[in-house]
């Protein structure tokens, strides 16, 4: 870091903060509340951000007050106002769309589910939103052993795990499981449905109602049988092939993930 002679050139020569237009979609930081979210307007010479949850905070157009992509920016509104912004994009959690901004490097928390079906559904809908925020999601092929995993992974205030659970419903085998679950750094929540086909509405995949399956037998292969399709992955690619968006599932999944999210990208300090 030392290479270059610091008394070189014009080293009296100010560094030049660039001012960037505050366009409607523009997602930068606040450099002192690190309040991050997208230009949605202005109000009272003060621009509005909107972060991920639709929350709106007013900042005054002060120099060098922003971050973007890291780099220190102040913002101005656009000289002139052209035609009429355009609806903003929405990911398909419902998340305002992060325009221009790579995926972050996995960071030390996980999010762990129980099955590859879980991290497809999850993908399908929150993938975006956590590539933005640096969160992986791990399947735990069941969470029969959770205890022991979260062991191993040792958490941390910097390095917590959100864990999805199927059929998280009172008295259930996996209630008592979580029940064990002791450690801050870890929060575990669920759905109330058998497996993760469930969340998934009916209507989307065709059906009046999911088949109620007898206790004791094995679900999957039960709702096939009495849907009329041969194989389990024949019947997951209609299910996961009929969801475009969260509007696709049902709300308990939907609380459940977003728990998560909000669990393991808050802030350390």
């Amino acid at each position: 870091m030392y290479g270059e002679d610091v008394l070189a050139g014009n080293w009296r020569r100010r560094k030049v903060i660039p001012e960037v237009d505050a366009e409607p979609g523009l997602v930068v930081e606040d450099a002192e509340a690190g309040f991050c979210g997208a230009v949605v307007g202005f109000e009272y010479g003060a621009v509005v951000l909107e972060d991920r949850h639709g929350r709106r905070r007013n900042f005054p157009l002060e120099p060098a007050a922003f971050l973007l992509d890291g780099q220190v920016v102040t913002l101005r509104k656009p000289a002139a106002a052209g035609p009429a912004a355009p609806k903003q994009k929405r990911t398909a959690s419902g998340s305002v769309a992060v325009q221009g901004v790579r995926a972050q490097v996995a960071k030390a928390s996980r999010i762990w589910v129980e099955g590859i079906h879980d991290a497809a559904l999850v993908e399908r809908i929150w993938g975006d939103d956590l590539r933005i925020e640096g969160v992986v999601v791990e399947p735990l092929d069941g969470i029969d052993d959770l205890a022991g995993a979260i062991r191993d992974f040792r958490p941390a205030r910097n390095r917590r795990v959100g864990v999805l659970v199927d059929h998280l419903v009172p008295g259930s085998k996996e209630s008592r499981i979580v029940a064990a679950v002791k450690d801050p750094d870890v929060l575990v929540t669920g759905h109330p449905y058998v497996d993760v086909w469930q969340a998934v509405k009916p209507e989307r995949v065709g059906l009046r109602e999911w088949p109620v399956i007898p206790p004791g037998r094995p679900w999957k292969e039960g709702v096939c049988r009495a849907v009329g399709i041969a194989e389990p992955a024949d019947m997951w690619r209609r299910i996961l092939g009929s969801v475009n968006s969260y509007k696709d599932v049902e709300t308990p999944l939907i609380n459940a993930m977003e728990r998560l999210i909000d669990f393991v990208t808050e802030p350390a300090d």
